[in-house]
């Protein structure tokens, strides 16, 4: 049982992928703007990290920084340059994403005074 989740895994990080860059698409098709633009760049590079690059990681393709020194082919600076697309593509995504959320809740904004202002006469000379 374990070993057929294990052999889905990368299945299920590829429509995590796919899923994210929906819902934003979904948030942001009929709004413009900064937070249009901060909220679809996080889910594209989170679509790139959770469907491209965690899935070659789980299959092994790519290898991992941290087991270079077990296989005696794998390039090490191949090997950092992944790590290096994996660390910017998940927690670059993550901070405009959720960067992106709080401007379109508007967040970030201050609350305008909307009571009615007493009318001033303009005085005279």
């Amino acid at each position: 049982m374990l070993a057929s989740i294990d052999a889905m895994r990368p299945v299920f990080m590829i429509v995590m992928g796919f899923a994210l860059l929906l819902v934003a698409w979904r948030l942001t098709r009929r709004t413009g703007g900064w937070p249009a633009r901060t909220l679809m760049a996080g889910a594209l590079l989170l679509a790139l990290g959770y469907s491209v690059v965690l899935p070659l990681y789980q299959v092994k393709v790519l290898v991992p920084l941290n087991l270079i020194m077990f296989y005696p082919n794998a390039d090490p600076a191949a090997a950092l340059g992944w790590h290096l697309v994996r660390m910017l593509s998940m927690n670059g995504g993550w901070l405009l994403f959720g960067l992106g959320l709080l401007l379109h809740a508007r967040i970030f904004e201050t609350r305008r005074d909307t009571s009615p202002q007493p009318a001033t006469l303009p005085s005279l000379p």
